[in-house]
C-alpha cells in the first residue's frame, strides 16, 4: 500500500491509524434537503500545510471552507536527508554559523525547526487584567538552502548521501568525510511513546502473543462455504447445470 506524503509524514510522527488522519482531511458541510437536515461530506483538494499537524485545531481553522491560500511553490525532495534530532548548522539569518537539533519538521513545505535557534519574540494576551506574556517562538528554516547537517567527526557542515553498508543496512554518510551519521533516537519517538522498547502496552492494545496466533487456514473453499462450514449450514439443494459456452 502507498501512501500519500501527508499520510507517511502523519504516521512518521503519530502513530495515529490511518483512518483517523484521512478523517482530520475531510470537511463536513450542513445542508437542507426536502426538508430534511443532512450531512455533505467534501475532501479540500489544496490542503494548506502549516506549522501544526492536519488534525490540530489550528489547522483545521486554516483549512475551513472559504478560506483560500496563495499556491506555494517548493523544490520536490526525493531522499529527505535531515530528521528529528539531528544535530544542523543554520547558514542564514542572525543565527548564521550556530548549531542546534531539530525538534519539528513539516516535510510538506520543507521546513525544520532548530530549538533555539532562528527565533522570534511574541505577546501571547490572557485573561482581561493581566499583562500579556512574552513568549519566544522557533520560525521555519528551508531545509534545502537554511540548515545542514554537521559531521559528528570535525563538527563542521557538510554534504550526505545515502548508502549501504556491508551487511545491507542504508545509513547516511558524509560526503567530505565518509563518516556515517547515525540516526537520532528523536526519530522513532512518537505521541505514544519514546523508544519502542519502554512502551507499555494498553487496555485496548492487541497484545503481542495475539499477533503471533495462526488464525488464517487457506482451503480451496470460497468464502460462503467457509462461512457455512464454521456455523453447521448443510446444503441440501442440488446446483443447477451450468455449460460454459
Amino acid at each position: 500500500m502507498k501512501l500519500s506524503p501527508v499520510l507517511r509524514m502523519c504516521y512518521e510522527y503519530s502513530n495515529f491509524p490511518k483512518a483517523y488522519i484521512e478523517k482530520a482531511m475531510f470537511k463536513g458541510g450542513k445542508r437542507e434537503t426536502a426538508g430534511l437536515a443532512g450531512i455533505k461530506i467534501r475532501k479540500k483538494k489544496k490542503w494548506h500545510y502549516g506549522v501544526s499537524r492536519p488534525w490540530e485545531e489550528e489547522n483545521q481553522q486554516e483549512n475551513r471552507p472559504g478560506v483560500h491560500h496563495p499556491k506555494v511553490f517548493l523544490e520536490p525532495i526525493k531522499e529527505w536527508k535531515v530528521m528529528r534530532g539531528d544535530l544542523v548548522e543554520v547558514l542564514v539569518g542572525k543565527d548564521k554559523g550556530k548549531q542546534g537539533h531539530v525538534n519539528y519538521i513539516v516535510k510538506q513545505r520543507n521546513w525544520v525547526f532548530v530549538d533555539g535557534l532562528h527565533c522570534k519574540y511574541e505577546y501571547i494576551t490572557q485573561e482581561t487584567g493581566l499583562k500579556p506574556t512574552m513568549v519566544k517562538k522557533e520560525l521555519p528554516l528551508c531545509v534545502v538552502n537554511d540548515v545542514a547537517l554537521v559531521d559528528p567527526s570535525d563538527n563542521k557542515p557538510t554534504e550526505i548521501q545515502w548508502r549501504f553498508t556491508e551487511e545491507g543496512e542504508r545509513v547516511r554518510v558524509s560526503t567530505r568525510t565518509g563518516r556515517i551519521i547515525p540516526l537520532a533516537s528523536m526519530v522513532h519517538e512518537t505521541k505514544d511513546y519514546k523508544s519502542k522498547s519502554t512502551y507499555k502496552e494498553q487496555p485496548k492494545d492487541t497484545t503481542a502473543e495475539d499477533l503471533e496466533v495462526i488464525s488464517y487456514k487457506p482451503n480451496v473453499k470460497t468464502f460462503e462455504q467457509d462461512i457455512m462450514d464454521s456455523m453447521g449450514i448443510v446444503e441440501t439443494k442440488k446446483p443447477a447445470k451450468t455449460w460454459w459456452y
